[in-house]
This record gives C-alpha cells, structure tokens and sequence, in this order.
C-alpha cells in the first residue's frame, strides 16, 4: 500500500498512533506512564501543540492533538520518542528501538468526526476487555474530559467547549457520548483512514485540504483506471 506524505496544517486536529516495534510492552509500571505523560506535556509546551485526549496502552500509544505552530507535531513526536527511549532503555537495562518505525497520522474533522476520534481513544481499553468502563483506566484522559479532574496537559478543543455553557455541563454531555461504543463502520473508519495516513472526514473537507496544502489527500486505485476498455475499444474505431 503506498504512502501518502505525511501533512499537519495549523489549526487541523491530528489523530496519532505510535505502537512498540514488534507489538512489545511500552510501559511496564505506573512510572512509566507518568514519565511520558511529563515529557509530552513538556514538548507539546514547547512546540506550540494542543493536546485534547490521548491514552497509554502496554504496547501503544494514542493522541489527539492540534499543532499550532508549523511543523509542530513531528518535532514533539521525535523529541517525545528519542527522550523516551533514552528513559526507557536506562530504567529496564536494554538497548535499541522501542517504537515501531515513524508515528502513524491522520488529520481528523473537527466539525463532523473529532469528538468519535475522542471516544475511540478513550475506549481503548475498553475494547481491549481490560475492564468495564473508561474512568477506571488511570492513563487516559477520560478522567479529565468526563469527570473533572485537573490536568496541565489536556486543552479542550472548540467542539468539545461547545458541549456545554460550564464545566459540569460539557462533563455530563461527554459522558452521554460514551453511554453506547462506536458502530463497527466507525471503527473500521477510523482504523483504516489512519493505518493509510490519509483523513477521517468528508470529501469536501479533504478537497479544502488539498487546495491548502497541495497535497493529494486520496490513494490513487491500482490497476488500469475504471473504462479505460471502453476508450481502447473507441480510440481503435477512431482509427
């Protein structure tokens, strides 16, 4: 499958998968957790990159972020994984790569798709049969988007600031969002559109993309193009 350049315009929510080479654990105790969480917080401070939901898996993480500056999220991406590595192959004796290649990527719509990106991240574990309900998982950012709790890292989105006039309001609205799973299109969605690098959204969304940026936002089909029989057929009659 061919892979499409990797674009992150400002303004543009970003959902990212970065997974341990060969499937291998990421985390192995609650300090681990906390110490990427610190540097994610540190780098996305520096490199001017909002970060709206995420959740640390053994083996992967998950993020949802909007770059403000240019070129943001891949600085905080490569800073984030190097410092972790470094952290990680000190506090467990080891040496070489821990991630899986480069980051996977898709720019996210805001208007129609983001807040589904916010529960697919968030019901990860849940999925993952780890347990019952979201807000029992401490590595998310469940805890601060449905419950309340404090974070430094977590800056809401404008779609979810409009779920609700005050906190409690657009806590109790998220929450209403997590009261059934995603259908299986929408995971299907999700999951393709980013192991593609391409963009969770609708046609018009991505030709604006298209025109912004330059680049081409859809894999081009494989094999000869659709009726090009016909046109041999004709073009032969032609002549």
């Amino acid at each position: 499958m061919p892979r499409l350049p990797r674009i992150t315009p400002v303004g543009v929510p970003v959902h990212v998968i970065q997974r341990g080479n060969n499937r291998q654990l990421c985390f192995g105790s609650e300090e681990d957790h906390a110490a990427y969480l610190h540097w994610l917080g540190e780098y996305a401070g520096k490199y001017g990159v909002d970060v709206h939901a995420w959740v640390l898996m053994s083996n992967h993480v998950h993020l949802l972020c909007t770059p403000q500056q240019e070129g943001g999220l891949s600085r905080l991406m490569q800073s984030l994984g190097r410092r972790y590595v470094r952290y990680f192959n000190h506090q467990y004796q080891r040496t070489g790569t821990l991630w899986e290649g480069r980051y996977k990527s898709c720019l996210v719509q805001a208007e129609d798709y983001l807040l589904q990106v916010y529960r697919y991240i968030e019901l990860n574990p849940v999925r993952a049969g780890m347990l019952d309900a979201p807000g029992a998982y401490a590595w998310s950012s469940y805890q601060i988007n449905a419950l309340g709790s404090e974070s430094v890292l977590c800056t809401p989105h404008d779609e979810y600031l409009r779920l609700g006039q005050t906190g409690d309001e657009r806590q109790e609205h998220y929450r209403r969002l997590f009261e059934h799973h995603l259908d299986d299109k929408t995971l299907a969605t999700i999951r393709t559109q980013i192991n593609r690098g391409m963009v969770i959204g609708n046609a018009r969304f991505r030709e604006e993309l298209e025109a912004l940026t330059g680049a081409r936002l859809k894999l081009k089909q494989r094999g000869r193009p659709k009726g090009w029989r016909k046109r041999v057929k004709e073009t032969l009659i032609k002549s």
